[in-house]
């Protein structure tokens, strides 16, 4: 016979060991402050979200003396999102990306876990321009992949297309912040 946790049957044992475990997963969850995501000022629509991530996707522009080239990118704004990024994603269009807004900057460091495919992870300095390209990096990965320098953006396209395009350090960057 099963009882509750207040009853003397087996279950009765099970509740008092697995009682000190959901407080302690309670404990750990995040919390809403921790977890929030960058303002954003517009109410965004379904065309606004990517079908696989669900998240929200702007517009962004690289420029340089020569040619300017758009990209449609995911932005993984809360800790969480950025934690994630492009994991277990099998599909990335040739201009498609993804962007983690560095807020405030700092000198950010990538990895590859868990990602199956290979990205040109580019890094974007306080004054908007292109610091340095981590080109082709190899998926899974756990090497870091350092940007030189203070990063106020991260910007992770498919392997191999900022040297197709010409993408390059000191190119600009914006989007639709």
């Amino acid at each position: 016979m099963i009882t509750d946790c207040f009853g003397t049957s087996p279950s009765f044992s099970f509740c008092y060991r697995a009682a000190p475990l959901a407080l302690l997963i309670a404990a750990c969850s995040p919390t809403g402050a921790a977890e929030e995501p960058l303002k954003r000022p517009a109410q965004m629509s379904e065309e606004n979200r990517h079908p696989v991530s669900g998240l929200e996707v702007v517009p962004l522009t690289v420029s340089s003396a020569e040619a300017t080239h758009e990209f449609r990118v995911e932005i993984a704004a809360s800790s969480a999102e950025q934690a994630k990024g492009l994991m277990f994603r099998t599909e990335l269009g040739p201009d498609e990306g993804m962007i983690f807004p560095r807020e405030p900057a700092d000198v950010a460091s990538f990895w590859m876990k868990n990602t199956p495919l290979p990205l040109d992870i580019i890094f974007v300095g306080v004054d908007g321009r292109i610091m340095n390209i981590a080109a082709n990096t190899v998926p899974y990965s756990l090497d870091p992949v350092p940007a030189d320098g203070l990063t106020s953006l991260v910007l992770e396209i498919p392997g191999g297309r900022a040297e197709e395009l010409g993408i390059a350090a000191g190119d600009t960057v914006e989007w639709g912040k």
